[in-house]
């Protein structure tokens, strides 16, 4: 018993999984609470919890509204968790350790490996410093723009808070607002302060901290890594495409784009296409959308953004590294080549362990949930994904879940800000070396 408790403590997954799993059952406890209420009646447990996990998870899936249903306090405690989850709970303890002048020990750099998804613990903590200083930053500068446009519509007081909010679920890749009526950003449909700094904050968020180190290093070193170029490529090209997909296909749609002048069309197909790389604000109805659109954006919802970033999904680089696989089958080349570095088989692994983790999580919970909401296969497929991916956008499911509904939306949003990959490894047992190799055997594949 001694041993397994011991296991237990040294595990960096399970550390991170049990972390999570501790601040989403706190930040729930203090959502169900009166005051937390804007009408001082508590939120049921179950919706608690759920709005709990969305924040933590970065999601921004709700069952109620945030906008209306919870008070200043409540949506107060709504903004913690999406900091704490959105930078990581290890993140914050290293800046209070860091402030306190403590030493961060070997086993908490561990941690810190594993949470920010890196090969190496070298420069650890000196990134977690950057990740701080660029996260704050960049949230202080998107408040300011954000307060600076809300506040021609409301008080100054009221337009510092919405900007504050908005900023750092924004950065964080939250999707979460306080508009009311489950609005999100429509009433900025056109509007290029809004839309731009949105979108901006998302990006950023969704690059990964070690991307936004080395750009704001490259005065100085004038290079960048095989992981930024990959990362910088795959979010301009899936950005790109995008946008220039949903232009095309909402063009004529007079609900959606149809009604709207060319730089409406041209904004709207651009916030469409980065928000559901993991943000979830939309613009416009996405129930209105034709059937192929909301197709498109479920595919870019499970792409992703990038590692070690706000974001979920399968990431950017898995996709990159699955692309790569099969213009190297097609060319008959033994290796995976991207930008003149060829990637290890370790890498090319865990791509696809990651993909068909993510591909069965995404299958088993559409199936179930097909069992038990009445709506159309689509409107869930749609939900299990933005769970998943972490992404926050909606087809109107997620206020009419059932309670079971309920419970595997939760348990998928966390499996999905962990990561399948990572569960697996809490929940399972210690790995341990093999000692011996089976002989080479050869099946036909296609």
């Amino acid at each position: 018993m001694k041993e397994a408790w011991k296991v237990w403590k040294w595990s960096p997954p399970r550390i991170l999984v049990s972390g999570f799993a501790l601040i989403i059952l706190l930040g729930a406890f203090l959502l169900s609470l009166p005051f937390a209420s804007a009408t001082g009646v508590r939120l049921p447990f179950i919706d608690a919890l759920f709005t709990a996990t969305s924040a933590t998870c970065v999601t921004g899936l709700v069952v109620v509204d945030s906008g209306t249903y919870f008070s200043v306090a409540g949506q107060i405690i709504l903004m913690c968790l999406i900091q704490l989850g959105g930078l990581g709970f290890m993140t914050m303890a290293t800046l209070i350790a860091l402030v306190l002048r403590k030493k961060i020990s070997l086993r908490e750099r561990l941690i810190l490996q594993e949470a920010m998804n890196q090969t190496s613990m070298e420069g650890i903590v000196r990134l977690i410093r950057r990740v701080i200083v660029y996260s704050l930053s960049i949230e202080l500068i998107g408040a300011a723009l954000f307060s600076a446009r809300f506040a021609f519509d409301m008080p100054l007081g009221k337009a510092m808070f919405f900007g504050a909010f908005h900023s750092i679920s924004a950065f964080n890749n939250a999707g979460f607002d306080i508009f009311g009526d489950f609005r999100s950003l429509t009433l900025y449909t056109s509007d290029p302060i809004v839309n731009l700094t949105a979108i901006l904050l998302v990006v950023f968020g969704g690059l990964g901290f070690v991307v936004m180190s080395d750009l704001l290093e490259f005065r100085k070193k004038r290079k960048l890594s095989l992981h930024s170029k990959v990362v910088l490529t795959m979010t301009g090209s899936l950005i790109a495409v995008g946008t220039l997909v949903f232009f095309i296909f909402e063009f004529t749609n007079h609900l959606t784009l149809g009604s709207l002048d060319w730089g409406g069309k041209l904004f709207s197909s651009l916030f469409q296409a980065v928000m559901p790389r993991t943000a979830g604000y939309n613009s416009i109805d996405l129930t209105v959308l034709r059937q192929a659109t909301q197709f498109l954006i479920i595919l870019l919802m499970f792409i992703g953004a990038s590692p070690g970033s706000t974001g979920g999904g399968i990431k950017t680089t898995t996709f990159a590294v699955l692309i790569g696989a099969v213009f190297s089958m097609i060319r008959g080349r033994e290796d995976i080549i991207l930008f003149r570095h060829r990637l290890g088989k370790d890498r090319i692994f865990k791509a696809l362990t990651i993909t068909m983790l993510c591909l069965g999580l995404v299958i088993v919970v559409t199936m179930l949930l097909s069992m038990l909401e009445d709506h159309s296969f689509l409107v869930i497929l749609f939900e299990a994904t933005s769970a998943f991916a972490t992404v926050g956008l909606s087809l109107g499911l997620t206020p009419e879940l059932s309670e079971a509904g309920k419970i595997i939306i939760i348990l998928t949003m966390f499996a999905g800000r962990l990561g399948p990959l990572t569960l697996a490894y809490a929940l399972g047992p210690r790995a341990e070396k093999e000692l011996y190799r089976h002989p080479e055997g050869k099946i036909t594949i296609g």
